[in-house]
């Protein structure tokens, strides 16, 4: 199968600014017990073994142990309702990792697949903002973060970071964040966010 896929992604989970797992490469522990963060795509141009994908979305919901390189995730994927069957079809075999490519590189920490959804997925990037809503199910948005003494008013970003979206990342925080799905219910609101381009190919 080959496939490539541009776009647009932010992340929310429940942990501090600035998330110990992303910035440790997954190895330092996260805030609370548990994380619980949600990895949110917008394809703007891609196809996938042939088949047009562009202007979908689809989110991974993962819960997992405080060391996540530990591994035992237990993961759940939200698909666009926009997306037809084929195409559906082609989004989660990317963002399972079964198609190979950045998201193969978490499938050996996943221990459990809370299933699948499927409801209409409303993103939207304004700025410095960045959305989702997927139905009642997932109400996010985070704000890239600028600190509030600098002369640029450049967003501040990390960089050299090992993540599947890409080796920079802006430092984000939630401005509402509301999850409940596969038996996850949490309130993220400022909680952790990050947000950057992503541009795949397998």
């Amino acid at each position: 199968m080959n496939w490539h896929l541009e776009g647009t992604y932010f992340e929310n989970c429940n942990c501090d600014m600035v998330c110990p797992c992303t910035a440790s490469g997954l190895t330092l522990a996260a805030t609370n017990d548990r994380c619980v963060v949600s990895f949110v795509f917008h394809v703007d141009r891609g196809d996938i073994d042939g088949v047009d994908v562009s202007n979908t979305s689809i989110i991974v919901v993962a819960d997992t142990p405080p060391v996540m390189a530990d591994g035992n995730w237990r993961v759940g994927l939200v698909v666009d309702a926009r997306a037809n069957a084929d195409q559906a079809a082609r989004l989660v075999s990317v963002f399972s990792g079964k198609a190979g490519g950045p998201m193969a590189m978490l499938a050996p920490l996943i221990g459990e697949i809370l299933g699948q959804e499927t409801v209409s997925i409303e993103y939207a990037d304004n700025g410095r903002r960045h959305s989702v809503k997927a139905g009642n199910l997932i109400d996010i948005e985070i704000e890239d973060f600028v600190a509030p003494h600098s002369h640029t008013g450049e967003v501040a970003r990390l960089t050299g970071m090992l993540h599947v979206a890409n080796s920079t990342l802006t430092i984000a925080k939630a401005t509402r964040a509301d999850i409940n799905v596969f038996g996850l219910s949490r309130q993220n609101t400022g909680r952790n966010g990050h947000s950057a381009p992503f541009s795949w190919a397998a």
